[in-house]
């Protein structure tokens, strides 16, 4: 069906893509959905979980024969879930390689619910024993943690922990742990939580803040509850990789273009994907190593390479690039610096990594390879998002392992001053978000030193030890003049 001339915009006037839809046979799902019924629930109805889990289970199911079929559930977007029913839940993932896109429909999500206002269907599928894993990608800020402590931030959660046990709740993890306090009270079985998102030990973190809110709350059985979670629920920790850009108007109008029918929830990616799953689980699973998965005792060196390597890398890209003038990953590799960057940053930080991962050179290698992929458009104000959050986990642990040894760090005190120079303009509309935008624009109040402001933007960020630290404080002020006027040196 690819070569269609199409109307303006997005292929209007083409069919809708639907389970009817006539598509090519390369570009049809790899499992009949209606095949399929619920036994994953996953919260996080972004792209990436479309172009990743969502991937790995309809390949899991087609090559077993086993029906694993995932309902995904919004927090926020209903506006998504509305799309999706729209579309028999069938959306195209098109793989940007540098030969040519390849574009094909996935037809492992079989239902959407939007978290709130179908929170008695999301609580009965939490109690269904057919259901035996729950996967997350709500991004690190979903998790509702306090910097200071890394626990339950019982503040941003109050209005959950106020809320009738069938919800509606606001959160994740008020909807989670009361879903799983329901399973419990109805004696049900056995189940599997499985954090998806960019956080070291992100399955403890999420057991960590789940349990947390059991025991904040108010129910009268919360006790019994907590030690039930303890005997029949399993947190593994996970390593998820793959490039997922946001959808640009250009993409829905490829897919169209390649397909033959509308598809208002097309994603894209790069060719490579990795998922790494500590063995621990509850219960029955979908069979994704049967698509590549790998399933390890110990995720903690596949883990810490990939924050520290893979996303330290692509964040000090994004802060450098957009000093730089840049847009792109894939223009930032293209510049002089580029390469240059994160081969220096792999190289400074692998002494922090533990023995039995990845070879750290061999990693950079790949990198290089991945970020140059031109067919990609990785966007630096995407991946710049959130910043507060993700240098805490990507940086600062290497850094002060590293200043600790008394080791030099001079490629992650450039990537600091380029986060630095990137807080003055939080607020504006065309910067990075952050949850911290306010806090850290409020540190540029045109009174304080250079030094005053980076030491200001360190506690906000919690890190208070790197704040005291003169010589760090002085050498991330003593990058800011050559940053401002775009040079990069490394």
């Amino acid at each position: 069906m690819s070569g269609v001339d199409l109307p303006p915009a997005r292929g209007a006037g083409l069919p809708a893509l639907s389970r009817t839809a006539p598509l090519a046979p390369e570009a049809r799902p790899a499992v009949d959905p209606a095949q399929l019924r619920t036994r994953v629930v996953h919260f996080g109805l972004g792209a990436f979980h479309r172009a990743h889990q969502a991937v790995y289970t309809e390949n899991a199911a087609a090559l077993s024969g086993e029906p694993w079929g995932i309902t995904a559930v919004a927090p926020r977007s209903a506006a998504t879930v509305r799309a999706l029913r729209e579309q028999d839940f069938l959306y195209s993932l098109t793989e940007r390689r540098p030969d040519g896109p390849r574009t094909r429909v996935v037809g492992s999500v079989v239902d959407a619910l939007a978290m709130g206002p179908d929170a008695k269907a999301l609580s009965a599928l939490l109690v269904d024993p057919e259901v035996t894993v729950v996967t997350l990608t709500v991004t690190e800020k979903g998790y509702q943690r306090l910097a200071s402590t890394g626990g339950l931030d019982t503040a941003a959660v109050a209005a959950d922990l106020a809320a009738d046990p069938d919800g509606p709740f606001s959160t994740a993890v008020g909807a989670l742990a009361a879903g799983l306090a329901a399973r419990t009270r109805a004696g049900g079985a056995p189940i599997t939580v499985v954090s998806c998102d960019n956080m070291a030990d992100n399955g403890a973190v999420l057991g960590r803040v789940v349990r947390e809110f059991v025991d904040a709350s108010h129910w009268p059985d919360r006790h019994r509850i907590l030690d039930r979670i303890a005997e029949s629920v399993r947190f593994p920790a996970t390593v998820v990789d793959r490039i997922v850009p946001a959808t640009s108007e250009a993409d829905l109008v490829a897919a169209a273009t390649a397909l033959g029918v509308r598809d208002e929830l097309a994603v894209t990616s790069e060719p490579y994907r990795q998922w790494v799953l500590e063995d621990s689980f509850a219960a029955t699973r979908p069979p994704w190593e049967l698509d590549g998965a790998l399933f390890v005792r110990d995720v903690t060196p596949y883990q810490l390479t990939k924050l520290r390597l893979l996303n330290g890398s692509h964040s000090a890209l994004a802060y450098l690039g957009t000093a730089a003038g840049l847009t792109t990953i894939s223009e930032t590799m293209a510049a002089s610096w580029g390469e240059r960057l994160v081969r220096a940053l792999c190289a400074e930080v692998a002494p922090t990594l533990p023995p039995g991962g990845p070879d750290p050179s061999a990693y950079a290698d790949d990198l290089v390879v991945r970020f140059r992929n031109p067919a990609m458009r990785h966007l630096l104000r995407q991946i710049g998002s959130d910043g507060s959050l993700k240098i805490t986990e990507r940086w600062l642990p290497a850094l002060r392992a590293l200043r600790e040894r008394g080791t030099s760090t001079p490629v992650l005190e450039l990537a600091l001053a380029a986060w630095v120079l990137s807080t003055r303009s939080t607020r504006h509309t065309d910067a990075p978000t952050d949850p911290a935008a306010d806090a850290l624009a409020a540190c540029w109040d045109g009174t304080a030193t250079p030094v005053e402001t980076v030491r200001a933007l360190l506690r906000v960020l919690g890190a208070t030890d790197l704040a005291d630290d003169d010589r760090l404080t002085a050498a991330i002020t003593g990058r800011l003049p050559g940053l401002r006027a775009g040079r990069i040196e490394i």
